[in-house]
C-alpha cells in the first residue's frame, strides 16, 4: 500500500476545514485551504507536542493568530491525536461545541491561547518567547536543559496590519528571541479584496529593521521549500525568524481559489464538489481514510514527552532544590509561607498607618512580596518612576540574568498587555503591567482578553483620576473606572490607603482563575483606622468602614481618594450614618447574599456613593432614592486641590446631597 505524500496529508486538514465550515453554514475556509501545506510540515516535522498530555512542561507553543482559520488548528488536534474527535469536527460553531468559531484555550485540547482579534496571537506567542528564555536562564544547568522548547506561530496580513504587531515584533527583536518562529501567510487577500490598495509594506524589510532574520520568497505549497526554510530558521539562536511564505487563499477551489470569496463562507455545495475533484479527494465529509490517519499518528509524539522526563529525573537527582522550585511554578501554586507574610504585612501597615499616595503603596506591596515571588514578572510601558513598578530586586529580561524579572516595554501599552497574557499562559510566571489608568484604553482589548481567557495576569493603573492635576483632560481617566468594571471577569480595584492597596496586591496575586486591575492614585491619601474584623473584610471587595448607631440611616460608599472624603461628611452628618469602603465592586458582587445585605442592608434607601468618576455606574449600588456624586464630563488641566472643588467633589457637596434625599 503507497504511503500518502504531503499532499495528501495536507489535504486532509483542507477537507476536513471545507466540510466543517460547509456544514456550519459559517466560517473561514479560505486561509486554512492556503496554510495546510505549512501546517502539515510544522506539525509532522518539527512541532514538540504530546497529544496524551497537553499541558506537559517543554512542550513547543503553537499559536494560531490568524484565528479566524480555527479549522486548520482543530483539523492538526484531531488528525494528530489529541482529544477532539470527529464528532466535534461536524459541530464547528456549535453551541456547546469543543470548535468554537475562533480557538479558546479553556475549550479544547491543545489550544495554548485564544485568538482571532488579530495581532494578538503573535503578541501571546512574544510572550510565550520570553518564558521560554526567562524560565531557560533561572533553571537550566551545565548538562541540564530542561526548558528547550520552541513557538511557532501562524500569522495573516491582517495580523502585520494591526499596530500590536508593530510593538510585538520589535520587542521581540530587542529580546532576540531565537526560539520563536512566524509564519507569514502572504497571500494578498482580505476580507475587502487584495491588499494592493490597503497593505503595500515592505514586509520582509520591515522585520529586518526589528532585527528579525528574514526568510523571503518561500512558496507555502511547496513541502521541500518550506522544511528548507525552517531549517534555516533552526539556526538563527539570537534572533527570532519570519518565513514569508506566498500562499493562494482557497488553494484547490477552482472558482474560488485566490479570491476574498474564500476568506470568510462557505464555499457552496457544488464548488466543494469542485475542488474534491480538482485535489483527488474522493472521500465523503468528514471521512479521513485510515492510510491518512496512519501518516498523521505513525509518529512517536509521545517520545518526545518520555526522553524528557528521563532528563528531568537526572535533573532532579543533582539539583532537588531547583527542579521542586520548578515544579511548584509550572503548578502555579504559591510558595509555602506567602500568605502568612502578606497578612503579616499588611498588619504592619495597618499599624503604621503611613499617608502615602496608593501608588507608592503599591511599590511597597511589591517591595515586600517580590522577593517571595520568583514568578512575579513585572514590568511598564515607559512610566516606571510614575507607575513606581520597579523594586529593588528588579532586573532586567534584556540581558542574561538568571533572575530577571522587569520588562522595560517602552511606549507599548497593547502589545505590552498581549505579551503578560503570554507570559502568564506559558506557565511559571505572574506577570504585571502598568500604565497611567487613561492608557488603559489602549490596552482595553488584551485586558479583555486576559478575562476571557482566565489569565492569572496584574494590570496595573496609577494616576487614577482628577487628582493627577495639572496634565488634564487628555490624562485624566473619568469613565475608566466603569469601563474596566464591565468587562467580565475582571478585578478591578480602586483601594483608599497603604492598606487596602497591600490587601489588592495580595488579592490579584492569589487570584488563579482571572485577572485583576489595580488602580492606585498619584496624591496622598489619608490612612483609615480599622479593627481586626475590618482588616479582614478588606479582601471581600466592600466592607463597612465606619458604622452608625444603630440601624444606618445613611450610607455613603465610596472608593479611593473619595473614601476620606466620605469619612469626613459623615464625621459632620451625625451618628446615624455608615460608611461603605468598596475597592472591589466585582469581589464584592461575588460575596453571598446575606454579607452584602449587612453592609449594604435593603431597608435603608438613602444611599450616596462618591467617586471622581463618571456616576452611571453607581446607579445600581444607591437605587432610586439614592444619588452619586462624581464627574460626567472631562476633566481640566489645574492643581488637584482645585479641581476636586471645581467639580464639586467636596465634603461639603457630599453633605448638601445626603441633606437632600
Amino acid at each position: 500500500m503507497t504511503a500518502p505524500s504531503r499532499r495528501d496529508l495536507a489535504n486532509a486538514i483542507r477537507f476536513l476545514a471545507i466540510d466543517a465550515v460547509q456544514a456550519a453554514n459559517s466560517g473561514h475556509p479560505g486561509m486554512p485551504m492556503g496554510m495546510a501545506d505549512i501546517a502539515e510540515v510544522v506539525w509532522n516535522d518539527y512541532l514538540k507536542c504530546n497529544p496524551a498530555n497537553p499541558g506537559w512542561a517543554d512542550r513547543d507553543r503553537f499559536v494560531l493568530s490568524n484565528g479566524h482559520g480555527s479549522m486548520l488548528q482543530y483539523a492538526l488536534l484531531h488528525l494528530t491525536g489529541y482529544d477532539l474527535p470527529i464528532d466535534e469536527l461536524k459541530r464547528f460553531r456549535q453551541l456547546g461545541s469543543r470548535t468554537p468559531g475562533h480557538p479558546e484555550n479553556h475549550v479544547t485540547p491543545g489550544i495554548e491561547t485564544t485568538t482571532g482579534p488579530l495581532g494578538q496571537g503573535l503578541a501571546n506567542a512574544v510572550g510565550f518567547a520570553l518564558a521560554e528564555k526567562l524560565l531557560a536562564q533561572r533553571f537550566n544547568r551545565d548538562g541540564h536543559a530542561i526548558v528547550d522548547h520552541r513557538t511557532w506561530v501562524f500569522l495573516g496580513d491582517g495580523c502585520l496590519m494591526e499596530g500590536i504587531s508593530h510593538e510585538a515584533a520589535s520587542l521581540a527583536g530587542t529580546w532576540g528571541l531565537g526560539k520563536l518562529v512566524a509564519f507569514w501567510d502572504d497571500n494578498h487577500i482580505s476580507i475587502d479584496g487584495n491588499t494592493d490598495g490597503w497593505f503595500t509594506d515592505d514586509t520582509p524589510k520591515r522585520f529586518e529593521a526589528y532585527g528579525w532574520n528574514v526568510i523571503r520568497g518561500v512558496d507555502g505549497h511547496d513541502a521541500v521549500e518550506i522544511k528548507t526554510a525552517i531549517e534555516t530558521a533552526l539556526k538563527s539562536s539570537d534572533k527570532p525568524t519570519l518565513i514569508c511564505c506566498r500562499t493562494t487563499i482557497g488553494f484547490g477551489s477552482p472558482a474560488k481559489a485566490g479570491k476574498e470569496s474564500s476568506h470568510g463562507a462557505p464555499l457552496g455545495k457544488d464548488e466543494v464538489q469542485a475542488t474534491r475533484d480538482a485535489l483527488g479527494w474522493p472521500h465523503a465529509p468528514f471521512e479521513i481514510p485510515q492510510d491518512i490517519y496512519a501518516g498523521w499518528r505513525g509518529r512517536d509524539r509521545a517520545g518526545a514527552e518520555a526522553e524528557w522526563n528521563t532528563r528531568f529525573a537526572a535533573y532532579k537527582a543533582a539539583h532537588p532544590e531547583a527542579a521542586a522550585e520548578f515544579e511548584r511554578r509550572l503548578s502555579g501554586v504559591l510558595p509555602a509561607g506567602f500568605e502568612a507574610a502578606a497578612d503579616a504585612f499588611i498588619a504592619r501597615l495597618q499599624q503604621d498607618g503611613p499617608v502615602i499616595a496608593s501608588r507608592k503603596a503599591s511599590q511597597n506591596a511589591i517591595e515586600a512580596f517580590a522577593p517571595l515571588l520568583p514568578e512575579l514578572v513585572g514590568g511598564s510601558a515607559d512610566l516606571a518612576h510614575s507607575n513606581l513598578t520597579l523594586w529593588k530586586g528588579s532586573k532586567s529580561v534584556a540581558g542574561n540574568d538568571p533572575d530577571a524579572n522587569y520588562v522595560y516595554y517602552g511606549v507599548r501599552e497593547f502589545g505590552m498587555t498581549a505579551i503578560g497574557n503570554g507570559l502568564a499562559l506559558h506557565g511559571g510566571f505572574i506577570p504585571y503591567d502598568a500604565t497611567f489608568l487613561v492608557f488603559s484604553d489602549y490596552a482595553r482589548n488584551a485586558v479583555r482578553m486576559s478575562a476571557l481567557m482566565d489569565v492569572r495576569a496584574i494590570h496595573v493603573y496609577t494616576h487614577d483620576s482628577i487628582g493627577l492635576g495639572e496634565d488634564g483632560p487628555t490624562h485624566q481617566p473619568v469613565e475608566h473606572m466603569a469601563s474596566l468594571r464591565q468587562i467580565p471577569n475582571n478585578d478591578v480595584w480602586r483601594p483608599c490607603d497603604a492598606v487596602e492597596s497591600a490587601v489588592a496586591w495580595k488579592a490579584a496575586i492569589a487570584r488563579a482563575n482571572g485577572p485583576s486591575c489595580l488602580v492606585f492614585s498619584r496624591q496622598n491619601l489619608a490612612h483609615q483606622a480599622r479593627t481586626d474584623a475590618q482588616l479582614a473584610d478588606i479582601a471581600r471587595g466592600g466592607y463597612v468602614l465606619k458604622d452608625s448607631v444603630g440601624a444606618p440611616e445613611l450610607i455613603l460608599i465610596a472608593t479611593g481618594s473619595e473614601v476620606g472624603l466620605a469619612m469626613q461628611a459623615a464625621e459632620r452628618l451625625g451618628d446615624k450614618v455608615r460608611v461603605v469602603s468598596m475597592p472591589s465592586t466585582d469581589v464584592f458582587d461575588r460575596q453571598d447574599a446575606a454579607y452584602r445585605e449587612a453592609v449594604l442592608p435593603k431597608a435603608c434607601r438613602k444611599r450616596v456613593a462618591v467617586e471622581a468618576g463618571v456616576t452611571g455606574f453607581w446607579r445600581q449600588y444607591v437605587g432610586l432614592d439614592g444619588a452619586v456624586v462624581g464627574i460626567d464630563s472631562f476633566g481640566a488641566s489645574a492643581p488637584a486641590d482645585a479641581l476636586f472643588p471645581h467639580f464639586g467633589i467636596t465634603v461639603e457637596r457630599l453633605i448638601e446631597v445626603s441633606n437632600a434625599l
